[in-house]
């Protein structure tokens, strides 16, 4: 690989054990906004940073965040904001890989899902870096089981999407808390007025950086159906996916009604979806995300609101089954395609009286959008899409101090499974999640069942 030397994180005043993290995880070069906003963040601006979904903003202030902590202390050094439980999750996840050359950092999530009390003790304990949502973070403040006084970074993530959500009042409640000297980051994928505004209450002289808020031409190509009311819907997704035959693929739905209807469609085609709503579980939430992100599982359907903050490598296609309510909606959920210089499929269905929603679109793109008869689709009627992964769930997780080493030497030892048989690990409070070949999947199941994680017995089966 040829390295851009203006853009390798060396050059920048970057404590040695960040560079070892980073460079034990393949990271050489900055992303575009990682180069812009970091400079900034290490010396202390406060920074209002604008970029799409996946393009590294969670290192860029990160990576901030940690080579300003003295670790030797046990004060609170970060809270950061986050829309949702997923999002948070993904923060933490990647916070701990960057952190990893660095002695005792004490990450937590304040989420709902999990129980306060335990989130009490941990911050009671003390806590470098607080991860969590704007209803948990609030009830710990209001309790007192959570002080800001000894804050140095505040940090809101995907702030518009907070916004979009509602979650204006708790953040103007959250800053009330903050105390007056400290540094603030706002990173948003869009810039809407009310953003503007969030900012004047908490930053002070905030620098703005802004890159690629549209998503190339070349990466992306986007197809509009005009689909009118008394056209099936959902025939015309079956076709879309029939003729395209992408292998993953998130379907954007309205109402948490439509995500479980196109689900049990696709799934009477023999299509394995599932659904995600806001009446899911945490548990059942963490499994359909498992299964999807560790190919055991096609497509998610989902209400925006329930995949915010989903980081999918290798999505090949997003369909809008219902129009976003604006521009930079639409370029945040078809961004979740084509990443890392990788082709991506986008299509959307649209309504006779939503054709002002392509202008809006073709106004922020600067490009035309392209419109196709949906009578034109070719249909196949043994068409089905079946993952090539099945998930093993292990009833023990990260209280029985379960490693993904200690799974995948479990399954690659005892069980004597091939290494390449064995896809992603997800580890949870109380049980993991493992990927495995689906040919393979009775075998492995079988095998772990009389062995041991740990020099522990586990209970063993099919998620």
């Amino acid at each position: 690989m040829t390295l851009n030397m203006e853009s390798q994180f060396s050059k920048l005043s970057l404590i040695n054990e960040l560079l070892e993290s980073l460079s034990n995880l393949g990271y050489m070069d900055m992303t575009p906004i990682q180069e812009k906003s970091l400079p900034l963040i290490i010396k202390g601006n406060d920074v209002i940073a604008q970029a799409k979904t996946g393009s590294g903003k969670t290192a860029a202030f990160g990576l901030g965040i940690l080579n300003s902590l003295n670790t030797s202390s046990n004060n609170l050094h970060s809270l950061i904001l986050c829309p949702t439980r997923e999002l948070a999750e993904q923060v933490a996840s990647e916070l701990r890989k960057l952190s990893r050359a660095l002695p005792n950092v004490k990450i937590l999530t304040l989420c709902g899902g999990s129980p306060e009390n335990l989130q009490d003790r941990s911050l009671k304990s003390g806590v470098h870096i607080a991860i969590g949502t704007p209803g948990r973070v609030l009830q710990h403040l209001k309790k007192g089981s959570l002080n800001l006084d000894s804050l140095n970074i505040f940090t809101l993530d995907e702030a518009d999407r907070m916004l979009d959500m509602g979650f204006e009042e708790e953040l103007n409640e959250i800053i009330s808390h903050l105390p007056k000297k400290k540094q603030s980051l706002l990173f948003s994928a869009t810039y809407p007025e009310n953003i503007a505004s969030l900012s004047e209450r908490f930053q002070k002289d905030a620098l703005k950086v802004q890159i690629d808020t549209t998503h190339e031409e070349s990466n992306i190509e986007e197809i509009f159906y005009e689909v009118s009311p008394t056209q099936d819907k959902n025939n015309i997704l079956y076709k879309i996916l029939s003729s395209s035959k992408p292998k993953r693929v998130i379907v954007f739905c309205r109402t948490k009604k439509e995500t479980a209807d196109v689900a049990d469609f696709l799934l009477n085609r023999n299509i394995k979806a599932k659904c995600i709503n806001g009446d899911l579980e945490q548990n059942e939430r963490n499994e359909v995300l498992a299964k999807f992100s560790n190919r055991s599982l096609s497509i998610l359907v989902a209400t925006d609101v329930a995949a915010r903050g989903l980081d999918i490598k290798d999505l090949e296609a997003v369909i809008n089954y219902n129009m976003p309510s604006g521009a930079d909606a639409y370029i945040h959920r078809i961004g979740r395609t084509g990443r890392a210089g990788k082709k991506g499929l986008a299509f959307s269905f649209f309504n006779p009286a939503e054709e002002f929603r392509l202008n809006e679109i073709k106004d922020l793109t600067k490009k035309d959008c392209i419109i196709e008869d949906p009578k034109k689709l070719s249909y196949k009627e043994k068409y089905n899409l079946i993952p090539p992964m099945k998930t093993m769930y292990i009833s023990g997780g990260k209280k029985d101090k379960i490693r993904k080493g200690d799974i995948l030497g479990a399954l690659t030892g005892e069980a004597k499974m091939k290494f390449e048989d064995i896809g992603e690990i997800h580890i949870f409070n109380a049980f993991s999640f493992v990927a495995i070949k689906r040919k393979n999947i009775d075998l492995a199941i079988k095998r772990l069942s009389q062995g041991r994680i740990k020099k522990k017995k586990f209970k063993v089966g099919l998620a």
